[in-house]
């Protein structure tokens, strides 16, 4: 197994901290991937972590030479449809989340079970603050649209987030369901980015076997 990392700062590094420690070859690190050597990223999973304009650039470049490509950058829900329908046409596989790391996922499936039963019982209203380091450009996070998401699905709500950009936080997502008499609270703390880049390799590893476009989620625990 090959990987090309697109994107070579912290999460890049991290993610080729992560496959030294798998033993697995980094095949290249690029910060323009589209003048990456064509032959070799057709034997190559490629691990995207750059930012939204570059993958907004790059995403037919990506689904027309490599074997499968992870994308763990976020921002570009807007053209999820054209993105998805054009790494289908390629037949190229792409394993997609708003985050990689595992406990995120677990967090997601327990979101998804609690608001399910509160929107049946109804009498609870959701809020979420997500927090994160300084230097993150979107607000809110990627993983706070896709919690809301479900939450909203679930409780048939349009939930607001609040976010807080501080420090070097590396992320927290808090999740409350406020009832008359009782609230019930969901917290999920990343200690680094490590987390996130441990889940891009592992979906790189399960796209070698994959067909189609998945999101992370949805595969994770298969």
């Amino acid at each position: 197994m090959k990987v090309v990392i697109s994107g070579y700062g912290k999460m890049g590094k991290m993610v080729e901290k992560v496959l030294i420690e798998k033993n697995i070859e980094c095949a290249g690190k690029s910060e323009n991937i589209v003048g990456f050597d064509k032959a070799i990223a057709r034997e190559s999973i490629c691990i995207d972590f750059t930012v939204p304009e570059a993958f907004r650039a790059n995403y037919r470049f990506l689904a027309e030479n490599f074997k499968a490509v992870v994308v763990g950058t976020t921002g570009w829900d807007d053209i999820k449809d054209e993105v998805t329908a054009y790494f289908e046409k390629c037949g190229t596989p792409m394993v997609y989340a708003s985050n990689f790391s595992i406990g995120v996922n677990v967090f997601f499936a327990v979101t998804d079970f609690i608001s399910s039963l509160l929107g049946k019982t109804g009498g609870y209203s959701p809020y979420m603050v997500e927090k994160h380091h300084c230097h993150k450009l979107d607000a809110p996070s990627g993983t706070a649209k896709s919690l809301a998401a479900i939450i909203d699905a679930n409780m048939h709500t349009n939930m607001d987030i609040q976010s807080v950009r501080c420090g070097e936080i590396p992320g927290i997502h808090s999740i409350g369901f406020e009832g008359i008499n009782d609230r019930i609270t969901l917290t999920h703390e990343a200690f680094s980015r490590e987390g996130f880049a441990r889940g891009a390799v592992e979906a790189a590893i399960k796209a070698e076997n994959l067909k189609g476009v998945h999101e992370f989620r949805e595969i994770v625990f298969q």
